[in-house]
C-alpha cells in the first residue's frame, strides 16, 4: 500500500473566541436553563480556553435581517389583521411591533459567510501544502476535498479547481459527508489511488467551519457543549506514490469500521435557523467500540511480534477527551506513555472535526518526531464509522 505524505498545511480560524465569551453569551441568553448554574464548571471541563473561528462570535449570535414577521410578510399580516376587525391604525401599530422583534438568522445568512470562508481558507491551505511539497498546482493529478458543515453544489473541489487553478483533467473527488473521519479516510483513499498509479500526485484539502453549528436560541445541554467545543480549521497535504525529499510519513495499511444501528448518535440537522449538531449521550460508548476494534486490528497485524511492536505516536481524533482517556486505559500495558500527547494538545484549542488529524500530525512533525517512529492515525465520525492508518515516520 505504501503511500508517502508530505507535512500538512494548517490554517486556523483567525477570529479568537474565548471560552469566557461563549459562557457569558449563553448565560445572558438562557438564564433560566437547567444547566445555567453549572455553566462555568461545564466550560472549564472542556479544557479549552480559546478557539479560532473563520467568522467572529458576533456574527454567529447576531439576529437575522428580517423582523418577527419572517416568511409571512407584511402584506398577508395586514390583510389578516384587517379581517380580524383591527382598525388601520391598530394594524400599523401591530405590524410595526412585529417587525421590531429580532428574528434568528436564516440558513442562508448563517451559511453563506461560512461557505465563502471555507473556500478562502481551503485555498490558502492547498497553496501551503503544495509549497511545502515543492510542487505546483499543475502537478496535481487528483484532488480530494471535504467540508461537511457548509454543504454546497458545486463544492470545494470545483472552487479550488478554479482558484488554484488545476489542470482540466484532474480527478475531483468531493467527500462532503465524511465529517470527523475526513482526515484518515481521505488519506486511505489517497493511498489506494497512488497504489494504483505510483506516479499520481494527490492533494487532500479539508476545510470545516464548525462555528456554523453555534445556535444561540438552542437551550439544550448538548447545544451548550457543541458551542464550547468546536473550532474552525482548514488543512491540506500532498500524498504521492513515491517518496519525495519532503515526505515525512509512509502509510502502510488502512482499516475501516462501521457500527450498525448508530446513525442517530451524532448528526447534522438543517433547521430554519441553520445547521444544528445533535449529540446523543450514548455516542462516546459507541466510539469506544471502534477503538476496541482498532486494537484488535493492530494485534492481528502484528501478532508475530506481540511483545516488540508498539506505536511511537498515536494521532487520534475520537471526538473528545473522554474517549482519549478510554484509549489510554485500554491500550496494552507494555506500550509507552504519552502516545496521545499531540492529540490532547490539539484539543486544548477546540475540536476541529475532519481537520483534526492533520492538525495533530502537524504538531508531531513540528515537535521533531524521530525517523523510524511507528505511527497510528485514527478518527471516528457520525455514522458511527471509523478509519485508522498505520505507517512509519521518515
Amino acid at each position: 500500500m505504501a503511500a508517502y505524505l508530505c507535512p500538512p498545511a494548517v490554517i486556523h480560524g483567525e477570529h479568537a473566541v474565548e471560552t469566557s465569551q461563549i459562557a457569558a453569551e449563553v448565560r445572558d441568553r438562557h438564564p433560566q436553563a437547567a444547566w445555567a448554574p453549572r455553566i462555568d464548571g461545564i466550560a472549564a471541563g472542556t479544557g479549552i480556553e480559546t478557539r479560532g473561528w473563520m467568522v467572529p462570535l458576533e456574527a454567529a449570535v447576531a439576529p437575522g435581517n428580517g423582523g418577527g414577521l419572517g416568511a409571512v410578510g407584511t402584506g398577508p399580516a395586514q390583510e389578516a389583521l384587517a379581517r380580524g376587525g383591527f382598525t388601520p391604525q391598530d394594524v400599523d401599530r401591530v405590524i410595526a411591533a412585529l417587525e421590531a422583534i429580532p428574528a434568528p438568522q436564516t440558513v442562508q445568512e448563517r451559511t453563506a459567510p461560512a461557505w465563502e470562508a471555507v473556500q478562502s481558507y481551503g485555498e490558502r491551505a492547498a497553496r501551503g501544502a503544495l509549497q511545502i511539497a515543492g510542487l505546483d498546482a499543475a502537478d496535481v493529478d487528483c484532488l480530494i476535498t471535504s467540508h461537511s458543515t457548509t454543504p454546497a453544489l458545486p463544492g470545494l473541489d470545483i472552487a479550488l479547481a478554479d482558484k488554484l487553478p488545476l489542470r482540466n483533467d484532474v480527478m475531483l473527488l468531493p467527500a462532503t459527508q465524511w465529517a470527523c473521519v475526513a482526515g484518515t479516510r481521505s488519506l486511505a483513499l489517497a493511498a489506494d489511488l497512488v497504489a494504483a498509479d505510483p506516479d499520481r500526485v494527490v492533494l487532500v484539502v479539508i476545510a470545516e467551519a464548525l462555528s456554523t453549528t453555534y445556535q444561540p436560541a438552542d437551550d439544550t445541554l448538548e447545544s451548550l457543549i457543541v458551542r464550547l467545543l468546536f473550532a474552525d480549521t482548514a488543512v491540506a497535504a500532498v500524498v504521492t506514490g513515491r517518496p519525495r525529499p519532503e515526505s515525512v510519513l509512509r502509510l502502510d495499511a488502512a482499516w475501516h469500521h462501521t457500527l450498525p444501528g448508530t446513525q442517530d448518535l451524532h448528526r447534522l440537522e438543517t433547521r430554519a435557523d441553520g445547521t444544528h449538531f445533535v449529540m446523543d449521550r450514548r455516542g462516546p460508548r459507541a466510539v469506544q467500540e471502534t477503538v476496541t476494534a482498532m486494537w484488535e486490528w493492530l494485534r492481528l497485524r502484528y501478532q508475530d511480534a506481540p511483545d516488540s511492536w508498539h506505536p511511537d505516536v498515536l494521532l487520534a481524533h475520537p471526538g473528545g477527551t473522554r474517549v482519549l482517556e478510554y484509549m489510554e486505559q485500554t491500550m496494552p500495558d507494555a506500550w509507552p506513555s504519552g502516545l496521545l500527547d499531540y492529540s490532547r494538545d490539539s484539543y486544548t484549542s477546540g475540536n476541529r472535526g475532519g481537520a483534526a488529524v492533520f492538525d495533530i500530525m502537524r504538531r508531531a512533525h513540528d515537535a521533531g518526531q524521530k525517523p523510524g517512529s511507528r505511527a497510528v492515525l485514527y478518527a471516528a465520525a457520525p455514522g458511527l464509522t471509523a478509519t485508522a492508518l498505520e505507517g512509519e515516520w521518515l
